[in-house]
């Protein structure tokens, strides 16, 4: 194909722009199954510029596999202090993905691929230490020597390595415990209109189920699918397309939340007071540096001990309890209540400035808003 070292990413990959460029753009989600579970792959840029769109996939994932590149110069690149290895890592443990293993990939450009014992513990020392500082127990993430381009390691073992290989540790976690029994959310990740079916939103399920029915007014549930398979149900973990009737592509869009109307539905938020903790800013964070409204208290970021009312300002390293206010419309919930819609990720300048989990929300008490679809009827 004359792609070089990008020719399994270009077939995966659907947009002109990425095959043109031979980036990953946007994200995709694959089906593969194992003798134990059938996973959705959620395929994502690593590319910096497209880093929402990975935000977007990791929050819709329970695992992740960190794909470290160890060729001298790579690795050190990504674990510096704006890395993208780094960053992603801190981002799939904020928004709440379990980390099933880290995979260190030799040079994949190379046909006769030179394994080092040496590099690999290196890479993987390092890897524990920053782990560790995020969050992760590093004795739950093993390291795993790959090689995406020869596909060493990933099925089978290579050689005498006793490491374990990629797809059976992924084989050996355990299910995530699904809150099947809270009210749905569920928010959506893209919208699209079908010839014949009509307005189809996808997205993952992450509390309730979603079953045809749903809805008993005029925008009800009128079928579920998943990996274009009907659903009886869906519920949480499944990442699927429905059809809803009367409503319009052009009154959705990605990020809107869907719930029961008659069931806890959800909500804007006016407000929201969150605990952050400032992660990776050059200077001073004062009330008023969108989206930070108000600057509650100081607090030791171990203990969660106040230690200071009303701080003039918040710097990297701090934690605090902060008001914020958006910028535009957004659906979030208490994480004791919904726990995948009560963290979040602040950034700014290219890079995450603050980390948080949202402790109270103030939403917003509209009235019912009849779309012009259904105003038809």
């Amino acid at each position: 194909m004359g792609k070089g070292s990008f020719k399994y990413a270009w077939v995966l990959d659907k947009l002109k722009a990425e095959r043109e460029r031979g980036i990953t753009i946007d994200i995709a989600l694959w089906k593969f199954e194992t003798d134990k579970y059938n996973f959705t792959h959620h395929r994502r840029s690593r590319h910096r510029d497209f880093i929402k769109n990975m935000i977007t996939g990791t929050s819709q994932a329970d695992l992740a596999i960190l794909v470290i590149a160890s060729p001298p110069g790579e690795f050190e690149a990504g674990i510096s202090q704006n890395g993208q290895t780094r960053e992603h890592a801190l981002l799939a443990y904020t928004l709440g993905c379990q980390a099933d293993d880290c995979c260190v990939q030799q040079d994949g450009r190379q046909r006769n691929v030179n394994w080092s014992k040496d590099r690999y513990e290196e890479v993987s020392k390092e890897m524990d230490l920053y782990l560790k500082k995020v969050g992760y127990n590093p004795a739950k993430v093993p390291k795993v020597p790959t090689s995406g381009w020869t596909g060493e390691n990933l099925f089978e073992r290579t050689g005498n390595d006793h490491a374990p290989r990629q797809v059976r540790r992924s084989d050996a976690c355990d299910p995530p415990k699904r809150p099947v029994d809270k009210p749905l959310r569920l928010p959506l990740q893209d919208v699209y209109k079908i010839g014949g079916i009509g307005t189809v939103p996808v997205g993952r399920v992450e509390t309730g189920l979603i079953k045809p029915g749903n809805g008993r007014d005029l925008r009800a549930v009128k079928s579920v699918e998943m990996h274009h398979e009907s659903m009886a149900q869906a519920g949480p973990g499944d990442n699927v397309g429905f059809n809803v009737k009367n409503v319009s592509v052009k009154d959705l869009k990605r990020g809107y939340v869907c719930g029961d109307s008659k069931n806890d539905p959800p909500k804007g938020c006016a407000s929201f007071n969150a605990q952050v903790i400032i992660l990776n800013h050059p200077g001073e964070i004062h009330a008023g540096y969108a989206p930070f409204s108000e600057l509650i208290l100081k607090m030791d970021r171990r203990s969660g001990r106040k230690l200071e009312d009303s701080p003039k300002m918040i710097k990297s390293g701090d934690a605090a309890m902060v008001k914020m206010v958006a910028s535009k419309p957004m659906c979030v919930e208490a994480f004791t209540s919904y726990p995948p819609l009560g963290r979040f990720a602040v950034r700014d300048m290219r890079q995450t400035v603050a980390v948080g989990v949202i402790k109270s929300v103030e939403k917003k008490e509209v009235e019912g808003k009849t779309t012009k679809s259904a105003a038809k009827k």
